[in-house]
């Protein structure tokens, strides 16, 4: 036989080789779902810097999430060397870059092991199912629907694995979120999971959503980053078997969320709303909302602080959001960005006393630890992570959520391309990328002189203004120190010690 028949006979059984093992294979979803080419990808991957150093863009360039980031988070989930060398290629003397003042005399490091939220939520409206979070770092918000079913369940056991908590979206409860992490119930403006017949709210509907699932706490969506003030649609074509049973919605019928809720239109209504849920379940009962108009945040702590009654945590999610589609104009300019955002709604519940009582969590590209840390200074409690989450499940920032074209199975229903997500293995990415965010927020801490990232000065934390000159963030986004003081971070210590 001619030798180049060999060679040629060599090469296919080569090649089909490669491709039975990347069809068999489970670590790597690209390589399942498009054998043999999916390597390219890994190619272009490992020579990408070089190539884009001199051809394309820098490592802090790209958008919404640079090249150093998704580095930090894919190293992180794979538990691989995080670490960058020859130091930072970042500009220093930028508007908005954020230094964080180190101690002299550093603090000891805690033991390894879970890092607990400083406050008990659901403990200032005495909730008989109050209790305090056992990550400080959480899963937030994205639906089963515009995740695969894959997706949700990795997100779900990672969530176990880590210790923290699993927020469901407001698609409801599916099969894929009962795998052991603990849940934060969505109850958005459609009511799915908790909706009657005829698409109004159903108390007994929730509690029987909720039976035998590890539901934590309820959060009450009146908006998000993406896309605030606006409704969504739920082509039929996408209603399947087990997102219609996981929505209380028919198979195969086009569902429409409203842009607001019906239950409730002021904020007495609102506050009785909550109140109702805490009351039926016992739990803690929150709100999230990306920032937009501020007075309905001055009203709100002013109603809690004079009836002493409310929700048990604010979620604020920042402008910068995204995990849901949106028209182009609301992800780019409707609602404020997170930092902005959040500082005039807890100036509000400051103005009144709660600041306190309220626990507060923060959204929107806080996923790395110097926005984090940042956040907490500010007066977070808890960080939520979607895109980046995402990113350790296998995400790479293809930006085709919104087609049903994800090629890594993430967020599409199609079936071919889910297949090459495995939930088991991902589910450990998403739990070491949770630890390694926490462990980094506590070696900040501890290089400011503290155990505990809450209780890292904000003094501590400044910020380049316009003109040039470094501010502590507090003074930049305009918060008062004493709301800061050694009395809130004494009150904050004899917590975590408990």
């Amino acid at each position: 036989m001619n030798i180049w028949l060999w060679i040629l006979v060599a090469v296919v059984a080569f090649l089909v080789g490669v491709a039975i093992y990347d069809v068999l294979q489970k670590r790597h979803a690209i390589l399942r779902t498009f054998p043999i080419i999916g390597h390219l990808r890994f190619l272009l991957e490992r020579f990408g810097p070089e190539l884009r150093q001199y051809i394309v863009t820098n490592n802090d360039e790209e958008r919404p999430f640079s090249r150093d980031q998704r580095r930090w988070v894919y190293a992180s989930a794979k538990r691989q060397n995080s670490y960058f060398g020859f130091g930072s290629d970042n500009h220093f003397d930028e508007h908005d870059y954020i230094f964080i003042r180190h101690s002299a005399f550093p603090a000891t490091a805690p033991s390894e092991g879970p890092v607990a939220v400083a406050k008990v939520m659901g403990q200032w409206r005495n909730r008989p199912g109050a209790f305090r979070p056992e990550s400080i770092t959480n899963v937030s918000a994205m639906s089963f629907g515009s995740l695969s079913g894959p997706a949700i369940e990795a997100l779900n056991r990672g969530s176990k694995i880590a210790n923290c908590l699993h927020n469901t979206g407001e698609g409801g409860i599916s099969k894929h979120h009962r795998h052991g992490g603990g849940l934060i119930f969505q109850i958005g403006t459609g009511y799915f999971g908790a909706r009657d017949d005829t698409g109004k709210f159903s108390l007994d509907v929730l509690l029987e959503s909720m039976k035998d699932a590890p539901v934590r706490a309820i959060e009450v969506k009146l908006s998000q980053g993406a896309k605030p003030g606006l409704g969504g649609l739920l082509p039929g074509a996408k209603v399947t078997n087990e997102i219609a049973e996981a929505r209380g919605v028919p198979v195969g019928i086009t569902v429409a969320s409203p842009s607001s809720h019906e239950e409730f239109h002021d904020v007495e209504t609102l506050v009785d709303f909550v109140e109702s849920i805490a009351e039926a379940t016992g739990l803690p009962v929150g709100i999230k909302s990306a920032i937009g108009q501020v007075d309905f945040w001055a009203d709100l702590a002013a109603h809690m602080a004079t009836h002493n009654r409310g929700p048990d945590f604010i979620t604020v999610d920042g402008g910068e959001g995204g995990t849901g589609a949106a028209p182009q104009v609301f992800a780019d300019h409707v609602s404020v960005p997170f930092r902005e955002g959040f500082s005039a709604v807890f100036s509000a519940f400051a103005n009144v006393g709660l600041q306190d009582d309220i626990v507060f969590i923060g959204a929107g590209r806080l996923g790395f630890a110097s926005d984090a840390v940042v956040a907490m200074g500010l007066g977070v409690d808890m960080i939520n992570v979607a895109r980046e989450a995402m990113l350790a499940v296998g995400c790479i920032q293809a930006q085709k959520c919104h087609t049903g074209h994800c090629p890594t199975g993430v967020a599409t229903q199609q079936r071919w391309l889910v297949r090459g997500l495995d939930p088991t293995d991902k589910s450990v990415r998403l739990a070491n990328y949770i630890d390694a965010l926490n462990h980094e927020m506590v070696k900040v801490a501890t290089a400011t002189g503290v155990s505990h990232p809450a209780l890292i000065d904000p003094a501590n934390i400044e910020i380049r203004n316009g003109d040039g000159q470094l501010h502590s963030v507090t003074e930049h986004y305009g918060l008062r120190a004493e709301w800061f003081g050694d009395a809130r971070r004494s009150k904050l210590e004899s917590a975590l010690t408990d």
